[in-house]
């Protein structure tokens, strides 16, 4: 045999076998016959096949892959493999999060191996025997987080490539013509992948949603729903069900309640809400004690199981509040309408009764479905002004009815006396160790065509948070009810681990360069420090920059049926049970409280653990297009300052850039590396800078900077500055 013909006889050899562990390790836990793998291999010729089966055989003698029964073969993976979360970067490498291991693993881009950002896979770790963080190569994706993304058509003359616009997707996805529809060149479109064919560079997909022209205001904020996989409005059928449900007060379930419509009743909401799931009452008992109730729509009474209109709250599990709008959980005929607690109006609730002395001490309590009847409906602003200036007249510039209107004494009396306790509960609160995050919530003016006019920063002042510490007794008070009971029972706890220590070290280390300091002693000296922390920086300049990072320290709270309590709030048991119309674990939580006070049986604990998890996962979820909806609206709003100057704070370093947020309004924006002319600058990780190497000029976390706008792109939401200089020089 000629050397080219060996030479042509090996490579054959080589690309068959490379080719079998490719199939075989592309689904480890699978066993192909010979036929399965040429078949993969696309191997038709019978010398190929033949040369297949002699390699297969010869592979499994070498004790390179197994032979699990006759003539099926197995990819070898000696249980290295782990499993794991991807996170893709900008740059189109990935880490994947491992549970068990400290440090997460690397992997380039060229061993994603079409993993996409979320998904959940099985990586092998390629340096397992060396001391460097740890590199691999994912073999096998388990679970895609979604198949479904929102991009740009690039319209050829019969078929279509999205773009899309999430920088962390880096493949554009291919739609044959009969997936294309009547999607324009240039269209903003959400498509769904349908496959991934094994030789294709790019996967096929379908266009499912035409979103509308890119950098409208329509599209882009329906572009945010969708990228999310949340919905913008309820199947038909959902509202046709809504619609049909008997929603007037039946004289019949009103005896099946406490009939609370005497009491002096309010809500306090926010001046443009429409929802309103809470109320308080106030009664001033015969030994001098207070009777105040916590009466929360009866959402349950409506929403029943095994119904279209559950199905759509569950997969919901919570209303999207997004800047222009809120996306409701359920329909307008109950959010709105026959669960808003209205003024003037009877209400089905479900109420949380306590009898409190002056002290904030709970002598007794009673929790079960009621009826009421609201006297009034307050703004936060109004009652405000209540507590502020102890006046029975509301004047025309506070009042949300357009004119001036008096109230009684004794609204004015309870609001005063439910403030007072309501300080007296939050003191104690932060006595145990609650941390007080009053992080600035940024807020927008906006005009009739949804552009925003100013921005604005909504601070708390007491009348939120006397609604707050009544909302967290009745939730508390709700878990530790059934909480404590014996044997133990099924509930839905709010859950909130403690900190990261290495977390609160790398906090620790960022907040010095403010001259601020940690006492990372033990647990009481943290949450100490931590609130001295945000109080110390409360109006500085870095106060958004610290609350941030405070608030990234902490752990996420979500919900379980395993109780471990809340860090942050210093409770032993929490629940939620005071915003069923907008989350549906509320919903949860009555249903069960019913269940077991009229005396039922734990039920299965898995089951709640799923719908736990959902709602968990579908929180995150809302909270991201919330923050998105916000980083839109702050690059519209920055579009019109082009050529303004602003004051800003670092608050993010990178090898690419800095990020800077303006002080004036929180805008957040990037000024890149290559963009700063005045020296080569690179980035030192451990000072959080980024260091000229001629002029040793530094840019470090925390730094006042002066910028004004370079450009703005509300498709991709990038907001990039240009540097000025620091405001000194």
């Amino acid at each position: 045999m000629s050397k080219k013909k060996k030479r042509a006889k090996s490579h054959k050899k080589n690309e068959i076998t490379k080719g079998i562990f490719n199939v075989l390790e592309k689904e480890p836990t699978k066993s192909f016959n010979y036929k399965q793998v040429a078949s993969k291999l696309e191997l038709i010729d019978t010398e190929s096949r033949n040369l297949l089966i002699r390699r297969l055989g010869e592979l499994k003698n070498e004790k390179r892959i197994l032979e699990n029964t006759r003539g099926k073969y197995q990819a070898i993976t000696n249980g290295e493999y782990y499993q794991g979360k991807v996170d893709i970067t900008a740059r189109g490498n990935a880490y994947v999060v491992v549970d068990e291991l400290e440090n997460d693993i690397f992997v380039p881009y060229n061993r994603i191996n079409r993993a996409f950002h979320g998904d959940i896979v099985e990586v092998d770790i390629l340096n397992k025997k060396s001391n460097k963080k740890p590199e691999g190569e994912i073999k096998k994706i388990l679970e895609r987080k979604k198949k479904r993304f929102v991009g740009i058509v690039d319209l050829q003359k019969t078929f279509a490539f999205i773009r899309p616009t999430d920088i962390r997707m880096y493949t554009d996805i291919f739609i044959p013509p009969e997936g294309v529809g009547k999607a324009k060149n240039g269209e903003k479109v959400l498509v769904e992948i349908i496959e991934w064919p094994d030789k294709a560079e790019s996967p096929y997909g379908k266009i499912i949603e035409i979103l509308g022209k890119p950098g409208e205001h329509h599209t882009e904020i329906h572009a945010i729903l969708a990228e999310y996989g949340l919905p913008s409005e309820f199947p038909a059928e959902v509202e046709n069900f809504a619609n049909t449900l008997d929603t007037s007060i039946k004289e019949e379930e009103i005896l099946k309640r406490k009939d609370v419509r005497e009491l002096l009743t309010f809500t306090i909401d926010p001046k443009d809400a429409k929802d309103f799931d809470d109320a308080l009452s106030f009664e001033i008992l015969q030994n001098g004690n207070f009777s105040i109730g916590i009466h929360i729509a009866d959402v349950s009474h409506y929403l029943k199981p095994d119904t279209v209109l559950e199905q759509e709250a569950y997969e919901r599990a919570t209303s999207v509040y997004l800047v222009d709008r809120v996306v409701p959980m359920l329909p307008e005929v109950l959010s709105n309408n026959a669960c808003s607690l209205r003024p003037h109006e009877d209400k089905y609730t479900f109420s949380a009764i306590f009898e409190i002395d002056e002290h904030c001490s709970v002598k007794n309590q009673w929790f079960g479905r009621t009826v009421i009847n609201s006297n009034e409906r307050f703004a936060y602003e109004e009652a405000q002004y209540i507590i502020e200036t102890g006046e029975e007249s509301i004047p025309e510039s506070v009042s949300i009815r357009n004119k001036a209107y008096s109230i009684g004494k004794d609204t004015v009396f309870a609001i005063n006396t439910l403030n007072s306790l309501a300080k007296k509960m939050r003191n104690n609160r932060m006595d145990s160790g609650a941390i007080s995050f009053d992080k600035v919530e940024v807020k927008f003016n906006l005009n009739a065509e949804n552009e925003p006019q100013g921005v604005y920063f909504k601070e708390a002042k007491d009348s939120n948070k006397l609604i707050e510490e009544f909302m967290l007794l009745a939730n508390r008070k709700v878990a530790e009810f059934i909480g404590k009971q014996k044997p133990t029972k099924t509930f839905v706890y709010r859950i909130h681990d403690q900190p990261d220590e290495e977390k609160l070290l790398a906090l620790n280390n960022i907040i010095s360069r403010f001259g601020h300091k940690l006492n990372l002693k033990d647990k009481k000296a943290v949450n100490s420090s931590l609130n001295k922390l945000l109080e110390d920086v409360r109006g500085k300049k870095e106060q958004n920059l610290v609350d941030t990072l405070a608030i990234r320290s902490m752990s996420k709270a979500i919900y379980s049926t395993d109780n471990i309590g809340h860090y942050g709030l210093a409770f032993d048991f929490y629940s939620h049970f005071t915003s069923p119309i907008r989350r549906y674990p509320d919903v949860l939580v009555h249903r069960l409280l019913q269940h077991y006070l009229d005396g039922g049986q734990s039920p299965k604990k898995e089951t709640y653990e799923e719908l736990c998890k959902h709602s968990s996962d579908m929180e995150g979820l809302a909270s991201s297009a919330e923050r998105d909806s916000i980083k839109y609206m702050q690059i519209k709003f920055m579009q019109d300052h082009k050529d303004q100057e602003f004051t800003g704070v670092i608050s993010g370093v990178t090898e690419w850039g800095i990020y800077v947020e303006i002080i004036e309004n929180k805008c957040e924006g990037m000024v890149r590396i290559r963009d700063i002319k005045d020296d080569y600058y690179t980035f030192d990780e451990r000072e959080y800078a980024i260091i000229g190497e001629r002029t040793h000029k530094k840019y470090q976390l925390g730094d006042t900077v002066r910028v004004m706008v370079k450009s703005t792109d509300l498709v991709k939401r990038h907001l990039d500055f240009s540097l000025l200089g620091k405001p000194e020089e």
